[in-house]
């Protein structure tokens, strides 16, 4: 038996987790000789909101696609909401809610009669009244969907994924092509759908927007699982997650810092910054240093590592490991 066969038993020996509203074990597909999903395993929790990071190719169109019953997988197992994907029923169709990245619906009608519409398609929808109130459109049920502007096109799309009142929603890069203060607005309409207990599994490109919205985060690179958590618990995986910076002035020199600073210093003078593990107990002796000699320490400042420090740090470890495999 094959590495890859006996990783694939191994897989459909487990069973999903019932209690979760999507457990994928040891989840495998391939186009062609290329395998772009490479044994994944994760779950989301009932009411959780749920975001999946990686570059391009690294796997998440195809995850989330398995995960709607799109496409078939070639291994592993995947419930979502207790049904298998590939053997779906008419009921479980309508529990499940998608956003995908690009919609396209007649600009010709209205906002009301758009929903309507969508809504004759399920067994039991949500009202088109209820479904507005959800996505801030009151002021715009009447607009001609033409009309309407990037941001509430965009909730229209979300109406449009919560009419069938599903019990899981996909958000397919939901803030793609808005602009600053339309994505705001789009984060606290989802933190309005959070707050209401839907489970959502996000992709986004904006970690700020995963960062912001997500309770957990998976990010993937090249179809396997780079790190999993919240984000203090990625950040505390990746070590020093704290970076504390400062101008020497123009009478003094790193040699004169402290130890435990000088030997941690990466810049070169005057601006001067370093990546303590304990930044705490460094920033209050960097303090009494300069307080003792009377010293400014102009620009001072200490700032936690965002998820893009995460993102591009796992990126770059991926770049390298394949790098090394090359040569």
């Amino acid at each position: 038996m094959t590495t890859a066969e006996t990783a694939q038993s191994v897989a459909t020996s487990r069973e999903p987790n019932p209690d979760a509203a999507i457990s994928v074990l040891g989840l495998r597909k391939s186009y062609g000789a290329r395998e772009v999903v490479k044994g994944v395993d994760f779950e989301v929790a009932v009411g959780e909101c749920f975001g999946l990071l990686g570059p391009n190719g690294a796997g998440k169109t195809t995850i989330i696609e398995i995960c709607e019953g799109y496409i078939r997988r070639d291994g592993g197992s995947v419930a979502v909401l207790g049904t298998d994907p590939q053997d779906p029923t008419d009921d479980w169709r309508a529990r499940v809610g998608i956003v995908p990245q690009d919609m396209e619906v007649l600009p010709t009608l209205t906002v009301v009669e758009t929903l309507r519409m969508f809504a004759d398609l399920y067994p039991q929808p949500r009202t088109v009244s209820d479904a507005i109130e959800l996505v801030g459109l009151r002021n715009r049920k009447s607009s001609r969907v033409g009309k309407l502007s990037g941001g509430e096109k965009r909730r229209l799309d979300v109406a449009l994924g919560l009419i069938g009142d599903p019990s899981v929603l996909f958000l397919d890069e939901p803030t793609t092509g808005l602009d600053p203060a339309a994505r705001r607005e789009a984060w606290q309409m989802i933190e309005g759908l959070k707050a209401s207990g839907m489970t959502i599994v996000l992709t986004t490109h904006y970690m700020e927007e995963a960062e912001v919205l997500a309770d957990r985060l998976m990010i993937l690179t090249d179809g396997t699982v780079a790190a999993e958590g919240t984000f203090l618990e990625l950040l505390r995986q990746r070590g020093s997650h704290a970076t504390i910076a400062f101008t020497l002035p123009d009478e003094t020199n790193i040699d004169e810092l402290p130890d435990s600073i000088r030997n941690a210093v990466s810049s070169t003078e005057p601006q001067v910054s370093f990546r303590p593990d304990n930044p705490q107990d460094v920033l209050r002796v960097l303090l009494d240093w300069a307080a003792t000699r009377s010293i400014n320490l102009e620009d001072l400042s200490v700032s936690r590592d965002s998820l893009d420090d995460i993102f591009l740090s796992l990126s770059e470890q991926h770049t390298s490991d394949d790098a090394g495999v090359l040569r």
